[in-house]
């Protein structure tokens, strides 16, 4: 079993920056895959970016070259960096664990979750 807690979400203006992070437990989180998802309201959840256990990231369209993810293995920690924000990243968003490593784009491929932290962005 393994238990996630994001952090680091608020309300910031557009053009701002924020750091989730997403603390893990369990000894095997360097060989799974770790994922970040939002969802806004009244629309489905989507994929934002994922990181595997070497190191090989992917990114949703939308936030490629915006946002980066990253992992401190020794810290059981992975973190996206959100940068020029805008107010359609405006959602919950949430940590996932992927416990077969791919860092697939699809929330049905990982097994663990965190609870979710807000990000709200103002224009």
């Amino acid at each position: 079993q393994v238990q996630l807690v994001e952090s680091g979400g608020g309300l910031v203006q557009a053009g701002e920056s924020l750091r989730l992070s997403c603390v893990a437990s369990g000894r095997t989180f360097s060989s799974y895959s770790m994922g970040w998802f939002r969802q806004a309201p009244g629309k489905e959840q989507e994929f934002v970016a994922a990181v595997t256990w070497s190191d090989t990231t992917t990114y949703a369209a939308s936030v490629k070259g915006r946002f980066t993810i990253s992992r401190d293995t020794a810290k059981n920690t992975v973190y996206l960096q959100m940068s020029s924000l805008k107010p359609e990243d405006t959602a919950v968003y949430y940590c996932a664990a992927n416990p077969g490593g791919l860092g697939g784009t699809y929330s049905y491929e990982y097994d663990f979750w965190g609870q979710g932290t807000q990000v709200t962005v103002s224009s």
